[in-house]
């Protein structure tokens, strides 16, 4: 789209350029200039839309952040206590996830807890260990 945005602009900077030289029409190529801008900004404004929601962390749907969350506290010692998922091609996502437990394991434990997840094909997760009572309560932020 950007690429046909800028052969839009082009060509009606061309055409006011040449309308206005031979008929004496110098004000066809500002006007044409504030179309082009219309255009652009219109491209614009939608490709903000669209990619706004995934550099938000809002274009994945709610379910999947929950299988997540419920495969990996599934362990009752285990508690999510960050979280980031984004879409890097049509069916695959990453995952960070900060894993805060009373009994730390190794990465590839938690990682195989998410492997009924299915569509991450790149997870990338930190464990903390937490001796406060406290880590016990749902909801909980390290």
């Amino acid at each position: 789209m950007h690429v046909l945005a800028d052969a839009v602009t082009s060509i009606l900077a061309l055409i006011a350029l040449g309308l206005g030289s031979l008929y004496a029409l110098g004000w066809l190529d500002p006007a044409m200039g504030m179309a082009g801008a219309v255009i652009i900004f219109r491209w614009s404004f939608s490709l903000l839309r669209e990619t706004g929601a995934i550099l938000l962390d809002r274009s994945i749907g709610s379910d999947r952040f929950q299988a997540i969350r419920t495969a990996v506290e599934k362990e009752p010692d285990n508690q999510i206590a960050d979280m980031h998922v984004w879409k890097v091609g049509p069916r695959d996502y990453a995952a960070i996830l900060s894993v805060v437990t009373h009994s730390p394991r190794n990465p590839d434990h938690y990682k195989a807890l998410l492997r009924p997840v299915g569509d991450l094909s790149h997870v990338t997760i930190e464990v903390n260990r937490c001796d406060d009572p406290a880590c016990d309560a749902p909801g909980i932020s390290a």
